[in-house]
């Protein structure tokens, strides 16, 4: 709202995204004290080929920030040069130990390594705040004290989004401040993995999407005064990492990394690359854990959730049963499904349906449709026609009772006409969404996109006022007023006060707050009564907790899909992409003894060593004998 106020028809937005906080807030006012208008050229335009700068596990330090103060036991280089010139870099191995004390931060104290205090701050997607829980957690857990006011911070870790212009800008100014203050910085997310040549990151650390298990390394090396870049693609991060939740009763649970489309729009791409899914196992095994420590909200988080496991040769029909197994059904633990494109949930609407109808499972998906019209969906490379996206919608809404859809539109695309914005309209008039995020195109640089022919800026501002009036003109939730609903109350309104409750559906519902109720009420269930519907929200009254009921049986779900249908599916939706199937190992049938070689199975269980000498390994091992012996005849020349 204070962006919208402040800048007018720059930016329209139907929905604020909920997981934007406060301090995002505090960056837009900041911006514009600077007088720094949101909008493009943040960056220069550059490709990106994906690839780090050092080898598979190194880690490449620029030597010498003259900014930071020096540092007591640790070799430095000398400090920085003229811009112009050349920085002198050298490759870590991570294992390489830090030793000695550091004199630094805010108050220009000596601080011993692990005993700083951390400021994070994050930009962007769930998927994003994930991660950054995950970094905070292995921060503290090394000794770290983790602390909301920046300015008493002495190293930012700054978790970046780069989906728009405003986050990058918003980023910047975050860092000229952080700079200015001569703060540690370490920048990790999506920006650095996908523009690390950026001019406003040559004085920060960069920490890659596939490293945030590796943040401890980089802050200390970072408060200790070098500039690291830890930017190689690797496998991805387990999921058994400490962890620090942003709100302790909700888990967000990343599915995969990247996705398998190509929007010429985006440049998330960029950044988190193909598919790669977490193994089932894995994942179940995280929901678990967090239900032991308490949370009572888990949200699957990820680019496209529908992709899920074609990398693994599964899918996410298989994910959706292996979870809700588990979940209990007594509506203590509620599990919110993820974004989805539609090309890659038409094939699974049967089992996500039923997903949906689970006692446990939100009706509630977020379907992103873009654009209204098939010459943009086309254009922007979706992979769907609108046909696609009705029927998606049209067997949800149909299957799952009182189910919502949250969509998204990105208004004036290049080459969006007049008749194209009309099929926009009338889409969204048909099915009146009650979440509609509506998103000004942004032209992000290294996107095909970005080279296209642009819509005039006043058509774009005049096409969001048009769909956010339309949007604001109807009231989805004045049914729900007077009806005595089932809500799980999960975190804490804007003003401080009021609790956050969500229905069945998602719908957000507004309580009456305070120590108490907070006490009360936080991380269970109730049954409300609600007296009043806003455009946004619904408030009510509480009339009784629901208790929990441990003996209440699990629920299986029943669509199962067989494995010649499932491997079908799958070929059709990779049919013509890069799809890295990951086999799972199988093990060698040998015939006969392995020790002898005979063709029969010898009596004898020993193992004999000639099963593991080959031609080449003897080779091998006299070569390093031969080599030993002649530097230990010159050295003893020597002596």
């Amino acid at each position: 709202k204070v962006a919208m106020a402040m800048m007018g028809d720059a930016v329209v937005a139907a929905v604020v995204d909920d997981v934007v906080d406060a301090r995002d807030v505090e960056d837009v006012e900041d911006i514009f004290r600077r007088g720094r208008a949101f909008g493009g050229g943040a960056f220069d335009a550059r490709e990106d080929d994906g690839e780090g700068e050092g080898g598979d596990d190194a880690v490449v330090v620029v030597r010498g920030r003259a900014a930071r103060p020096a540092v007591v036991g640790v070799r430095r280089g000398d400090a920085r040069e003229e811009e112009e010139e050349e920085e002198e870099v050298e490759e870590v191995q991570p294992d390489d130990e830090f030793e000695g004390t550091y004199a630094g931060g805010g108050a220009g104290a000596t601080t011993t390594p692990g005993r700083a205090k951390i400021f994070i701050h994050t930009f962007g997607c769930s998927h994003n705040h994930s991660d950054s829980e995950f970094m905070a957690g292995q921060l503290k857990e090394y000794g770290y004290e983790l602390v909301k006011d920046a300015e008493a911070a002495d190293g930012w870790l700054v978790n970046t989004c780069t989906v728009k212009n405003p986050s990058q800008s918003a980023m910047n100014t975050v860092i000229e401040r952080g700079l200015g203050k001569d703060k540690a910085i370490v920048v990790a997310g999506c920006v650095p993995q996908g523009d690390r040549g950026a001019k406003e990151l040559k004085d920060v650390s960069l920490l890659g999407i596939t490293q945030i298990d590796r943040v401890v390394e980089a802050m200390e090396r970072t408060l200790a005064g070098d500039t690291v870049r830890m930017l190689e693609k690797k496998a991805l991060p387990t999921l058994d990492l400490p962890k620090v939740r942003r709100n302790e009763f909700v888990e967000i649970l990343p599915l995969s990394t990247g996705c398998l489309g190509a929007c010429t729009y985006c440049k998330t791409k960029h950044a988190r690359g193909d598919l790669g899914s977490y193994e089932i196992s894995a994942l179940v095994a995280r929901v678990e854990q967090a239900m032991s420590e308490g949370v009572s909200e888990i949200w699957l988080s990820s680019e496209d959730t529908g992709a899920y496991g074609i990398d693994l040769g599964t899918d996410v029909a298989a994910l959706f049963r292996a979870i809700t197994a588990v979940l209990p059904t007594d509506g203590s633990v509620m599990l919110r499904l993820g974004m989805t494109n539609p090309p890659y949930i038409l094939a699974h609407l049967d089992a996500v349906a039923e997903a949906m109808r689970h006692p446990a499972v939100y009706a509630w998906m977020h379907i992103p449709v873009q654009a209204g019209s098939n010459r943009v969906l086309d254009a922007m490379k979706r992979e769907y026609t609108v046909e696609e996206f009705k029927q998606v919608c049209d067997t949800l809404l149909e299957a799952v009772p009182g189910m919502s859809i949250a969509t998204d539109i990105i208004a004036g695309f290049p080459g969006e006409t007049d008749e194209d914005w009309k099929e926009t309209m009338a889409l969204i008039e048909h099915y009146k969404f009650a979440e509609v995020h509506i998103s000004q195109f942004y032209p992000r640089p290294g996107t095909p996109a970005a080279k296209m022919e642009r819509v005039p800026t006043q058509i774009v501002k005049a096409r969001t006022r048009e769909l956010t009036a339309f949007f604001e003109s109807y009231q989805p939730h004045e049914s729900l007023v007077g009806k005595t609903e089932r809500v799980w109350v999960s975190d804490i309104a804007s003003d401080g006060t009021s609790l956050v409750a969500h229905t069945k559906n998602y719908t957000q519902i507004l309580l009456p707050g305070g120590e108490d109720e907070r006490a009360r009420l936080m991380g269970r269930s109730a049954m409300v009564k609600i007296y009043e519907s806003s455009r946004w929200s619904c408030k009510a009254e509480v009339l009784e907790l629901v208790q929990r009921d441990p003996t209440v049986a699990r629920v299986k779900l029943s669509v199962i899909s067989s494995e010649e249908e499932a491997v079908a599916i799958r070929e059709k939706l990779t049919k013509g992409k890069r799809v890295r199937i990951k086999k799972p190992a199988v093990a060698e049938v040998v015939e006969g003894c392995t020790t002898c070689g005979s063709e029969t199975p010898c009596s004898s269980t020993a193992t004999s060593a000639s099963r593991y000498v080959t031609l080449e390994s003897a080779l091998f091992v006299g070569v390093c004998v031969g080599v030993i012996g002649l530097a230990y005849a010159k050295l003893s020349r020597r002596t």
